[in-house]
């Protein structure tokens, strides 16, 4: 490996922090989509366990709860746009990936700073109440499009050398992560008191999920049949086809690794191996006899192992 660890490192966290952001942007719009539903929210059903899953799913339940009384639709929206004391919110990733873009300005091209700085130079400038003037859910849009934005500059502009490698490893790792977060909360957290599965409520509440990960019509073209929830932790799990499921991110996964190989990677290719393993001969009829909630938490935390292993072999000392 000739890029140095501290490169490394930033370039990792940078595509981490940025995939990151869209991600948050996913949680809270499916939150908003499904709070809307008559089981959610203030329409008198889960009593706003939406809004505690995201903070459960993103790690801000506890400083959200040091700082407010209320699990409250506004109050977690708040707390996690455009909040800078709140670490996981979409300003602070944002804040920490232009850090990391600046400590490697070299390293990018023009355009991937361009795209960037000033996605940070908009949020920062943004208040409460001009976030709620433009509307919460055109502002999960345009985070959404300003990730791609700067994903596809990268892609289009980027020399494919190490530096591209580990950029796009981490969005893959950042990416794996979430899909499974945001599955575990419709299927574990959304429903733990015995809704009926398959009812009208259910129906739309995988539909909202489906729409949080741009997968709604995807879906069609792929199943070709109603929605049926066997069948979207089927698309977001194991089919490799669909760039966001779990098997298509540790397929990427495993070959950027093997890109950019080294004998300190050699455990981490090993940890990719056995997670894409488990992935492409798993099953989803094994997955609902196992527990969906119980794969999804081994899949985090085997995800976390490999993360860890990344930083230990390749990146600066944490």
């Amino acid at each position: 490996m000739t890029v140095l660890s501290r490169s490394a490192d930033h370039l990792y966290w940078m595509a981490r922090q940025v995939e990151r952001a869209e991600n948050t942007a996913r949680i809270l719009e499916v939150s908003n989509r499904m709070a809307l539903l008559p089981t959610g929210g203030t329409q008198g059903g889960a009593s706003g366990s939406e809004w505690h899953a995201v903070l459960q799913i993103t790690g801000g339940a506890q400083g959200f709860h040091d700082r407010f009384s209320g699990t409250t639709a506004e109050a977690v929206t708040r707390y996690m746009t455009l909040d800078p004391e709140n670490p996981s919110s979409i300003y602070s990733t944002v804040r920490a990936a232009r850090e990391n873009a600046r400590a490697e300005r070299v390293a990018l091209t023009t355009e991937m700073w361009e795209a960037l700085n000033s996605t940070w130079l908009e949020i920062d400038a943004l208040t409460p109440a001009r976030l709620a003037s433009r509307g919460h859910r055109n502002f999960f849009d345009w985070i959404k499009e300003r990730s791609h934005l700067f994903r596809g500059t990268a892609i289009a502009t980027m020399l494919r050398d190490e530096r591209y490698h580990f950029l796009r490893l981490g969005t893959f790792m950042e990416r794996a992560d979430n899909t499974a977060r945001i599955l575990d909360v419709k299927y574990h957290v959304l429903l733990p008191h015995g809704v009926e599965v398959g009812s009208a409520i259910d129906y739309m509440q995988w539909g909202a999920l489906l729409r949080s990960v741009s997968a709604y019509r995807t879906y069609y073209h792929a199943y070709k049949e109603p929605i049926a929830p066997a069948h979207v932790a089927d698309m977001l799990i194991f089919n490799d086809a669909f760039p966001r499921s779990l098997h298509g991110c540790v397929d990427d996964v495993l070959e950027l690794l093997g890109f950019i190989g080294g004998p300190r990677g050699a455990e981490a290719r090993r940890l990719a191996g056995e997670l894409h393993a488990r992935l492409h001969y798993g099953r989803t009829e094994a997955v609902f006899k196992q527990g969906l909630h119980e794969f999804l938490t081994d899949f985090i935390t085997d995800n976390n192992a490999l993360s860890k292993e990344i930083q230990s072999a390749y990146l600066v000392a944490e």
